[in-house]
């Protein structure tokens, strides 16, 4: 907790963190600062375990490198006794596994309104929700690249400079997560077996690759699916389709392979990808994450799996035994369900051998659904889609799912962020003292939440960036954009595509919104709610004031 002196001493940053606000919120702002000191904030701890309101609770910075969020004693402490319980039961540390899969809308799973209501069955991801936590207020960053590098280093794009996907030429180019440090190299030196399978898209040269950023081994795709095939489709590019000299020019702008690799080594190509291919690539690094579940053996130690999957991120090719299946008969709905088996196939895979029940498995998406593939993309119910600081283009699903220490049929509204992941995996492992305290982390720790049986988020305030942009913030109900987008355009196609939408400059009036009452955000409510601001503006003004202390490596626009 902050001492008064270290309070003071901060306060020049602080003033400076203001400053920053009042030029990305508007003038509005200086009347409202005496009425929402950082400090004020920053110094409380609320020691209430049952229910707190957000808007009203107070939170703790423990460091002035960590996110403050709401203490919760008593959740944590039993979060503790569970641990202890397993560790004594079966004399190790439990197992993680992350599914992430790509593009996924928030309304695609039965569990969240979607399955046969929008055409595509997820019975496994269903089940796992039913008899775990399923959270309806989880969030990732606009687009792909931003949400991998700050689900694996616990930090804001803003920090580790990763803010936008890597075109096509660009990813052998990139340092990557250069630099940062990444959950599996932690995981690593607490004696974690580490396993990358999937999308990576965090860079294609050597030392970007996962292998030597933290992860033991790698199998997958280094960059995005569409990388892959778009180039291919007559339909979408003919110019390259049908002219082999442009197709010879087109294939060499990424490794197209999936690739296997070591630690200390290049992935090597081990199954090309083409327009028949690309639909089996799922089912591959099915087989591998099934391999590698199996064959582990009960002296080894825990480990680490990170799966990505390539469905379903556009465009759609499902594997033969699925395509036509889904009740939509649309690719997007049929890898949908194909991608639901896959999981069904890793959970199987851990039940048979004994693992399930000392496992940790999460199912989530790296961002909103595509609009631009209309008809044939993802779900959501809220407003806009992928690139987008809107509800659907950051608001995902999420499950958490771990037998005898996730309550089954929990359902939460509390904010969590897939940076959470980073802190909180640490902790279950019992490496938190690991989180590096030379840079900022804002990642919250939420162990407490999911295995506590009526476990409340640790996090009171969700922020929103979309490339260098600062949009706003989320506190309760209340969302406050300080900036918004267009995404209609006479120059785009389609004419509205939320992942060529511009930000409007600072300063062109912000908007409040009540996600319970209006999660389309189509009615702004500023005037009619005035008293919520100062509580919303310092939220934001304190998370701008951390940038002073711990600059980021791009500077905001």
């Amino acid at each position: 907790m902050m001492q008064d002196s270290e309070f003071k001493r901060s306060e020049p940053g602080l003033d400076r963190g203001r400053r920053t606000f009042v030029g990305l919120a508007g003038s509005a702002a200086i009347g409202l600062w005496g009425l929402c000191r950082f400090g004020e904030v920053a110094r409380a701890a609320d020691a209430s375990n049952g229910p707190v309101d957000p808007l009203l609770a107070t939170v703790e910075r423990t460091s002035d490198h960590r996110e403050p969020a709401i203490r919760r004693p008593a959740q944590d402490e039993e979060m503790r006794r569970k641990l202890a319980r397993l560790q004594q039961r079966t004399g190790r540390k439990p197992n993680i596994v992350i599914v992430l899969m790509d593009d996924v809308g928030w309304g695609d799973f039965g569990v969240y309104g979607g399955g046969a209501a929008v055409g595509a069955l997820t019975p496994t991801i269903d089940r796992l929700a039913q008899d775990g936590l399923r959270l309806t207020s989880a969030y990732s960053q606009p687009s792909c690249t931003p949400t991998r590098a700050s689900l694996l280093t616990g930090r804001l794009p803003m920090r580790s400079g990763l803010l936008r996907p890597f075109l096509p030429g660009e990813n052998e180019k990139t340092e990557g997560l250069g630099g940062e440090i990444t959950l599996a190299a932690l995981l690593g030196q607490a004696g974690y077996a580490t396993q990358a399978i999937g999308k990576w898209h965090l860079g294609s040269s050597t030392g970007a690759q996962p292998q030597n950023v933290g992860f033991d081994n790698y199998y997958g795709i280094l960059t995005s699916s569409d990388d892959y095939t778009a180039w291919r489709e007559p339909w979408r590019n003919p110019e390259i389709a049908t002219d082999p000299a442009r197709t010879e020019w087109a294939s060499k702008g990424e490794i197209m392979a999936i690739v296997e690799g070591r630690s200390g080594s290049p992935g090597k190509p081990v199954y090309p990808i083409d327009l028949h291919t690309v639909r089996f690539v799922d089912e591959k690094l099915t087989e591998r994450a099934v391999g590698f579940v199996e064959s582990r053996k009960p002296e080894d130690p825990p480990f680490f799996l990170y799966l990505a999957t390539r469905g379903a991120h556009f465009d759609n090719y499902a594997h033969p035994d699925f395509s036509g299946r889904s009740p939509a008969r649309y690719p997007y709905k049929d890898v949908i369900q194909e991608i639901d088996a896959r999981v069904g196939q890793v959970v199987e895979a851990l039940r048979r051998t004994g693992q399930l029940d000392n496992t940790l498995v999460v199912v989530t998406s790296d961002n909103g659904p595509m609009a631009e593939t209309f008809p044939d993309t993802g779900h959501t119910p809220f407003r806009s889609a992928k690139g987008t600081a809107y509800e659907g283009g950051v608001r995902t699903p999420l499950i958490a799912h771990w037998p005898g220490m996730i309550a089954p049929g929990r359902v939460s509204d509390g904010l969590f962020d897939l940076m959470d992941l980073f802190v909180t995996c640490l902790t279950l492992a019992g490496a938190g003292e690991r989180v590096p305290s030379d840079r900022y982390i804002d990642g919250i720790d939420q162990a407490g939440f999911l295995l506590a049986d009526a476990g409340q988020s640790a996090r009171r305030v969700q922020h929103y960036w979309r490339n260098q942009s600062f949009m706003g913030v989320r506190v309760g109900e209340y969302k406050l954009m300080v900036r918004h987008q267009e995404v209609t355009s006479p120059d785009t196609f389609p004419y509205e595509s939320p992942f060529q939408s511009s930000v409007a400059p600072a300063g062109s009036g912000e908007r409040i919104y009540n996600l319970y009452v209006d999660p389309r955000e189509q009615h702004a409510m500023l005037p009619l709610k005035q008293i919520h601001y100062p509580t919303l503006a310092a939220a934001a003004a304190q998370h701008l004031a951390t940038f002073e202390k711990y600059p980021p490596k791009i500077p905001m626009r």
